[in-house]
């Protein structure tokens, strides 16, 4: 058990610290941060002494040591574009990108969980057909396209909807959170909608998938054979067994949804850290570009080691292995 932790932790700082180097040559190429920050109109001691101050006049792999140092400490320098710590600025949008995040896995899970086992169990009928025919929208219109659809009928024609930002927030400590208020509820809605419809149609073909599979098996044949109700035989037995895969794929979209959140984002001006990327490529603010793709690197490491450890304890093959 031990050998397999250590093995997995040092591949995650492997991936970790590719990913920063990548990250961190890709964007020495990305833009002039001087001339955005000075002008047109600077004089070269201007930029030669700006550029000393930001530390852009040493060799790429002190920026680079300098750089993983300062990470390692969760202090990425200072944004190029506001002057301030990216840290904080991170700081400031991670909270509305985890809510935005949370709510739309919640609402694929629930949309999606009942509609994949209505279509298993149901798979013949005209609505079931309906709802599998619905669901190839969801995935093949890209997200901006949706969003720009949804916030045309509910924002602009509807007006049932606001069309963008978040609203007032609550801040409790280090957090912010707009779920204090229905007011402040509302801006949420259409993000997260539009954020969860390829998720959700992704979880109820899987259920789907899953749940037909498993009615096919010989326990769910022997229940029926024992006389027991069709309720308790989909739901107490077939349902259960379905929910294991779907749990962890859920899992490892939840990193999706938080990388890919950039779009969705950017349509409704949702002030987190997928705008705050954007904001900083258009400026060319290689501190907070490089660590927002650190921190993303991060959470897809987090949750796949996490589900490594897990099926380490669930599947005793993997123990039996790692044991050789």
């Amino acid at each position: 058990m031990l050998v397999f932790i250590l093995r997995r932790l040092m591949q995650a700082l492997l991936v970790m610290l590719t990913v920063a180097l990548i990250a961190f040559s890709l964007f020495q190429f990305v833009g002039d941060p001087l001339t955005n920050m000075l002008g047109q109109d600077a004089t070269p001691e201007q930029r030669e002494q700006l550029r000393r101050d930001l530390g852009l006049d040493r060799s790429f792999a002190v920026q680079f040591v300098h750089f993983v140092g300062n990470a390692a400490q969760g202090e990425f320098g200072l944004s190029l574009r506001q002057g301030r710590k990216v840290s904080t600025l991170i700081g400031e949008a991670l909270p509305a990108t985890l809510e935005l995040a949370v709510c739309a896995a919640l609402l694929a899970l629930m949309v999606g969980v009942p509609l994949g086992v209505y279509t298993a169990l149901k798979r013949g009928k005209a609505l079931s057909q309906a709802i599998m025919a619905i669901s190839l929208v969801g995935v093949s219109l890209p997200n901006f396209l949706m969003g720009v659809l949804l916030m045309m009928v509910f924002a602009v024609g509807l007006q049932w909807l606001p069309s963008n930002g978040r609203g007032e927030v609550l801040q409790l400590g280090f957090w912010s959170t707009g779920l204090h208020s229905w007011d402040s509820a509302r801006y949420l809605i259409l993000p997260a909608v539009t954020l969860s419809l390829f998720q959700l149609t992704l979880v109820m073909r899987l259920v789907r998938a899953e749940m037909l599979e498993v009615l096919r098996t010989d326990y769910i044949k022997f229940a029926r054979a024992r006389g027991l109700a069709d309720r308790v035989i989909h739901f107490r037995h077939a349902l259960r067994n379905t929910l294991v895969p779907v749990i962890t794929i859920v899992g490892l979209q939840l990193g999706s949804l938080i990388a890919f959140a950039i779009v969705t984002e950017t349509v409704f001006q949702w002030p987190g850290m997928g705008l705050l990327f954007i904001q900083a490529v258009q400026f060319a603010d290689i501190p907070v570009m490089a660590a927002y793709l650190c921190l993303i690197s991060l959470i897809f490491v987090v949750i796949n080691l996490v589900v490594d450890l897990l099926y380490f304890l669930v599947d005793p093959r993997l123990r039996a292995q790692g044991a050789h």
